[in-house]
């Protein structure tokens, strides 16, 4: 609850009234004193200084309405002065939930445990992080803070020391800079909501800074909320309350919380709130407003617990949802088939494409057929798709509010490429290059080629990917797909895996599949992707003449509800057996980088002598160029050891399971 003092602030928010804001309801803008409840529900810090900023721009106006602005104002500051550290409500149950013993943070004794804050405001995230190291008593590189106000290399080297198990940080405390594109999640699966963002995309950037893939416990997110008497208060605080619980239902139904909303903006959709607020609309309403479109609910049962194998009929069979099946619903030929076809590992020239040996299939085809498929096409709001009559590519046109052109914007490196709700996608690099070239774009009176490469890299491809984790798997599920080529008995499973282990700047070095094969529950070896997908068939066959694959798959290739239960036995077995494996490949990654540190090392030394004897010749020798030339060649020594060295833990994913069908 509110203490008496933060009260006293509530109430006097509350009562004042403001000229200006008079001005700001004809304009349908925030008003002002809108702002200050947002900043005041971030901190009281936060809300001093918005009311600083103002009375500065107040001051400058010589109008004689301002004067009761800058009286109230400057009551409103005296009241948040009095709010000290012990009488801010919500700080203090951050210091019970840090020390509890539920909570189980032992003030951060483990190096594996570290602590995500959020705040909306530079002011909230400095008073925290300055009142934390006092409050817990930590050393002062334990906790640290992120902003938009600091470069590029200076965020990097937060992240990597965050992520460091030998670093000393223990609490990052980050403003919503650090809510978009920056893994968090190697040494942490906490997260603190300091304030409650207005938006959902900033729900979502958030969470997703420790929730995702890799993550390796069951990430635990908490909310400070707001508990107040004052009626007003307490009202909106509950608007803010149906937004968490919001976000976290969408996130689970269908993955993309935006879609409540329709805004696919984050201004606008803290506009959204703001309305609601402005206009006093009680919770009730403003949840029955937040609906899921029912084509974008994912009606699949729910499940819970460890990673799961789900039964074709029970969730879906991955290759028959895209609608990959020959024709005739025929087999997989034999590998001498294969052979006699030419299959290779590499395609012709004429499409531009690449078939690379390892995959399923190729980045255009994934999105091709992701796009192809009704359930994705609904939710990324397409008008329609068609194929491109010059080259190797299709074009898409989007609805007015597709939730997928919203997002490629915030994406791609120019949004002309999004004009008039279009945007198109090829494979054929040169092709691009050509309509990228300055005198076609001239001529088609474009500043900007609309066609966009399409490889592993490019947006779509990501977008496709997140949808059919959100749209196609329960979060900690994977598929069970049968065999009916006679290749795997009905009591044989392979379990198809992937095991990554990251260096210490968080990207992986090692990065393996493979899979596991057990024939009456024993373990028969582990086999290299290849002969996994030579043995289930489910890399596809070559159609003969082109690069293109034919994959089967068979409606009645469901699996059993027993091999269900035999295969979901086999999990920790295989996670086990596929660590071991990842240790081995272990070992001799770390052969191999050793040649190669070693390899950088003496090409190194070799230009620090090289340059050393430069600066001799050149009489420019001096104590403080050899100092610099070393610390370059310590810099780029530890670089080079951070790179290649594997000192992640290993990363086990099941990717799906594979039993015999008759």
């Amino acid at each position: 609850m509110a203490t008496a003092v933060e009260e006293e602030a509530f109430d006097y928010l509350t009562d004042m009234k403001l000229v200006m804001d008079m001005h700001q309801k004809r304009s349908n803008s925030f008003l002002f004193k809108t702002m200050l409840e947002k900043s005041l529900f971030s901190s009281p810090a936060a809300c001093i200084k918005t009311i600083d900023e103002r009375v500065k721009r107040l001051a400058k106006k010589d109008a004689s309405d301002q004067t009761g602005d800058i009286d109230g104002l400057e009551g409103l500051k005296a009241a948040l002065e009095k709010i000290g550290p012990m009488q801010f409500s919500r700080y203090q149950r951050l210091l019970q939930l840090l020390r509890s013993a539920d909570y189980g943070w032992h003030n951060g004794e483990d190096a594996d445990d570290r602590i995500v804050i959020f705040t909306e405001r530079i002011e909230t995230k400095n008073y925290l992080e300055e009142h934390l190291r006092q409050d817990l008593k930590l050393p002062k590189k334990a906790i640290v803070s992120m902003d938009g106000g600091m470069s590029d290399v200076e965020q990097q080297k937060i992240v990597e020391d965050f992520g460091t198990k030998s670093s000393s940080v223990r609490i990052l405390v980050a403003s919503d800079v650090a809510s978009e594109g920056l893994n968090l999640h190697y040494l942490s699966h906490r997260l603190i909501h300091f304030d409650t963002p207005w938006s959902l995309m900033v729900f979502q950037q958030r969470n997703g800074r420790i929730d995702r893939y890799g993550q390796r416990k069951q990430p635990d997110i908490r909310f400070m909320m707001i508990n107040s008497r004052n009626a007003k208060i307490q009202g909106d605080a509950h608007i803010l309350e149906i937004l968490q619980q919001k976000e976290d239902q969408a996130r689970k139904d269908i993955g993309d919380p935006s879609l409540l909303m329709g805004k696919f903006d984050v201004d606008q959709e803290e506009n959204f709130t703001r309305e609601a607020i402005e206009s006093g609309e009680s919770a009730e309403n403003f949840a029955a407003r937040l609906c899921i479109p029912d084509e974008d609910i994912d009606h699949s049962d729910e499940r819970s617990g460890d990673v799961e194998t789900v039964a074709d009929d029970d969730v879906f069979d991955p290759l028959s949802f895209f609608n990959l099946t020959t024709p005739d619903g025929s087999d997989t030929t034999s590998t001498e088939e294969n052979e006699s076809a030419g299959e290779s590992t590499a395609g012709s020239a004429d499409d531009g494409g690449i078939v690379d040996s390892s995959t399923l299939m190729s980045d255009y085809e994934y999105v091709d057929e992701g796009l192809s498929c009704e359930e994705f096409r609904q939710s990324a709001g397409l008008k329609s798709k068609r194929q491109l009559r010059d080259a190797h590519g299709f074009a898409v046109e989007f609805q007015g509010d597709s939730p997928l052109r919203a997002w490629l914007r915030r994406r791609v490196p120019n949004t002309q490429v999004l004009r008039d709700n279009i945007a198109e996608w090829s494979d054929d690099a040169k092709y691009c290059e050509d309509q990228a070239n300055g005198l076609l774009a001239r001529i088609n009176d474009e500043s900007w080629s609309r066609v966009q490469y399409l490889w592993e890299l490019n947006p779509i491809t990501e977008w496709v990917g997140l949808k059919a984790s959100s749209l196609l798997y329960q979060r900690d599920e994977a598929p069970i797909i049968g065999v009916t080529n006679g290749n795997l008995h009905a009591d044989e499973t392979i379990m198809l895996m992937n095991g990554m282990v990251a260096n210490k700047h968080a990207s992986p070095v090692i990065d393996e599949w493979f899979g596991v094969r057990y024939l009456d529950g024993e373990c028969m070896g582990i086999l290299p992707l290849e002969e996994v997908w030579r043995i289930t068939g489910y890399r596809g066959n070559l159609i003969p003449g082109t690069t293109e694959r034919r994959y089967v798959n068979r409606e009645d290739s469901a699996a059993s509800s027993e091999q269900i239960d035999a295969a979901q036995l086999l999990l920790e077995d295989a996670v086990s057996r596929g660590k071991s494996m990842l240790s081995d490949c272990g070992e001799q990654y770390r052969a191999q980088a050793d040649e190669e540190v070693t390899r950088q090392m003496d090409r190194i030394e070799h230009w620090s002598h090289a340059r050393k004897a430069l600066l001799q010749s050149q009489g420019k020798n001096t104590k403080e160029n050899t100092k610099q030339v070393d610390r370059m060649l310590e810099q780029y020594a530890d670089w080079v050891q951070d790179t290649l060295d594997a000192s992640g833990e290993p990363v086990i994913r099941i990717a799906a399971a594979f039993v015999g069908k008759e």
